[in-house]
């Protein structure tokens, strides 16, 4: 039988509407498909209000039930990611209109009525940034690669869509607050998510044994399969288990809330998922195997695996760094033919006045010391090092290190 390894992946669209999609994945490991569920809720960018300033509430709902239920109605965010910026990544101050909308809600009620207050009532007025700003915000071109409505409550002005209720008001009560919107994730808040529900389900007929079914007295009778079962065939009564079946179909029903459309949330999900991916085989890889500035990790090929710069000028990784505090053990790394992967202890290092971490500071011929005076010089505050052979090549400043058994005991291993 041939296997999801050996065959392309296949999208089958069943259903498409304005606000969901209902499609089957097949031929992908379950960790992908999966993980494809995890970055749709949590990872796609969009707008939602973010701070709420109260100038006025009459109502019988506090301050803070209202900044929520608004935190909590979609905005309309498509192409979200390149129309607005994040807060953190602008460089005002306070907000401005690059990172930030500004949305104002004024509504009183004078008639003896109950009178609904809505998601159609918030309106967008220019950002009002604070005075002596202007100089900090950098120009951009978001505010061109914005749809029409962007920002606005999802369903304004549109008789189909029913508005969000924020709250209900009478004769003599009024509410009016300033709202500022920010572009942001779900993992930060699940406000962000473009998602309201996302079914995903495999395996309908438990043939994997991946779902343990609690029942009183007959499984299949309080447990019935759904309308995905159609799309599989039914397991046989003599069919013996497959230790080595691997779910292939993989069913899902992705329903937004309006602040983005299916076909953009699955695209956008895709993309988000595959930049995690690559970031991951970047992060994977060698030091050597990636070009780096000279301020950087230089490759292997130079001498200096490590990158890192001692005082004196020299890099670590340099067996000939004697002006540098502390070398790596005959200029290797961390896998050559050195004291932590190969052949060559600390005290068999080669190099004269290299010692089990390269040149020590006692020498000091090179030019400033790495750390200081060495300790054989000015060893804590002393002019000799604690034990006897100042001004020796070994392990600060003296042959025996600190105090060291035996002359031979050089660096850590006899």
């Amino acid at each position: 039988m041939q296997s999801y390894e050996d065959t392309e992946p296949i999208v089958r669209i069943r259903d498409l509407k304005k606000d969901r999609v209902n499609f089957v994945l097949e031929n992908v490991d379950l960790a992908f498909a999966n993980s494809m569920r995890r970055v749709v809720i949590a990872d796609i960018p969009t707008v939602a209000i973010d701070m709420v300033e109260i100038h006025s509430n009459t109502t019988v709902l506090p301050d803070e039930f209202i900044a929520h239920r608004l935190g909590m109605i979609p905005l309309s965010s498509a192409n979200c990611d390149e129309g607005m910026r994040y807060t953190r990544d602008c460089t005002c101050l306070a907000g401005c209109k690059y990172c930030a909308i500004e949305l104002r809600l004024d509504v009183a009620c004078h008639d003896n009525r109950t009178m609904d207050v809505t998601s159609n009532q918030l309106e967008i007025v220019e950002f009002t940034a604070d005075a002596g700003t202007a100089d900090t915000i950098q120009e951009g071109e978001e505010l061109t690669k914005r749809a029409e409505g962007f920002g606005y409550p999802v369903g304004k002005n549109d008789p189909s869509v029913p508005p969000v209720l924020i709250c209900k008001i009478r004769k003599g009560q009024e509410l009016r607050l300033r709202c500022v919107a920010k572009k942001g994730i779900a993992k930060e808040h699940a406000k962000w998510s473009p998602c309201s529900a996302i079914a995903f389900e495999y395996d309908p007929y438990n043939k994997l044994r991946h779902t343990t079914y609690w029942y009183e007295s007959d499984e299949r009778a309080e447990w019935p399969v759904g309308d995905n079962a159609k799309e599989e065939e039914p397991p046989r009564e003599d069919e013996p288990f497959d230790f080595n079946a691997k779910p292939r179909k993989y069913y899902y029903e992705v329903e937004t809330d309006g602040s983005l459309g299916p076909q953009e949330v699955i695209m956008k999900g895709l993309a988000e998922l595959q930049t995690k991916l690559a970031n991951l085989i970047l992060g994977l890889k060698a030091p050597s195997e990636i070009d780096m500035t000279s301020g950087g990790m230089d490759s292997g090929a130079s001498g200096n695996a490590s990158g890192w710069v001692a005082a004196g000028g020299a890099p670590w990784g340099d067996a000939s760094a004697s002006g540098a505090g502390y070398a790596s053990p005959a200029g290797g790394g961390w896998g050559g033919d050195t004291s932590w992967g190969g052949n060559t202890s600390p005290a068999q290092n080669s190099g004269g006045s290299t010692t089990g971490w390269g040149a020590t500071p006692a020498p000091n011929s090179g030019g400033s010391p790495g750390w200081g005076t060495s300790p054989a010089q000015n060893a804590w505050g002393g002019s000799t090092s604690p034990n006897t052979g100042a001004g020796s090549t070994h392990n600060w400043g003296a042959r025996q290190g600190w105090g060291s058994p035996s002359p031979q005991a050089n660096g850590w291993n006899l």
